[in-house]
């Protein structure tokens, strides 16, 4: 099925996976499943990819070469935002330490003053603790999956611009 797809559909359904991912982070977030630090950060990915793949849909058939950059660009966004989701996923199953602002020990305060500080400045939700998982997977661990598929499409998307460019 997906070697009939050309760079048009492939454009549009990485725009579908894209925004179905987002929509999917929000509800949960509304429902009370707030997100860490790099949570937040494995959204970047899909914030570009929207616009992108929507750039990309209109400049397959204009641009070939507008096309391939744009569907490279997606590409690249998604294999990193892969490897970030990894990295994530290995601070979850403790593998290795996260960033000091979301899975930091805590350090004692000297003093009420120190602690109120320290108060103001810690991040409530860890990085380190899934708040939410479906089928097992936490939704670092799915990412990882999502994001893969994304960077392939987008690269298949480039090679069927070439193609026909």
């Amino acid at each position: 099925m997906l070697a009939r797809l050309d760079a048009r559909t492939i454009a549009l359904v990485i725009l579908a996976i894209a925004a179905a991912t987002l929509a999917g982070a929000w509800a949960s977030q509304m429902m009370g499943y707030l997100p860490c630090e790099l949570c937040l950060k494995q959204r970047y990915a899909y914030y570009l990819g929207l616009p992108l793949a929507l750039a990309a849909f209109f400049a397959a058939p204009v641009n070939a070469r507008g096309a391939r950059f744009l569907f490279a660009l997606i590409a690249l966004a998604f294999a990193a935002n892969a490897v970030l989701a990894a990295y994530h996923s290995g601070v979850e199953f403790k593998w290795w330490p996260g960033p000091a602002d979301c899975t930091g020990a805590y350090q004692g305060a000297g003093n009420a003053a120190d602690f109120m500080k320290q108060l103001q400045q810690t991040k409530v939700v860890r990085c380190d603790e899934v708040a939410l998982r479906i089928f097992g997977l936490s939704l670092a661990n799915a990412n990882i999956f999502i994001s893969a598929a994304v960077a392939a499409l987008a690269s298949m998307g480039a090679g069927r611009v070439m193609r026909r460019g």
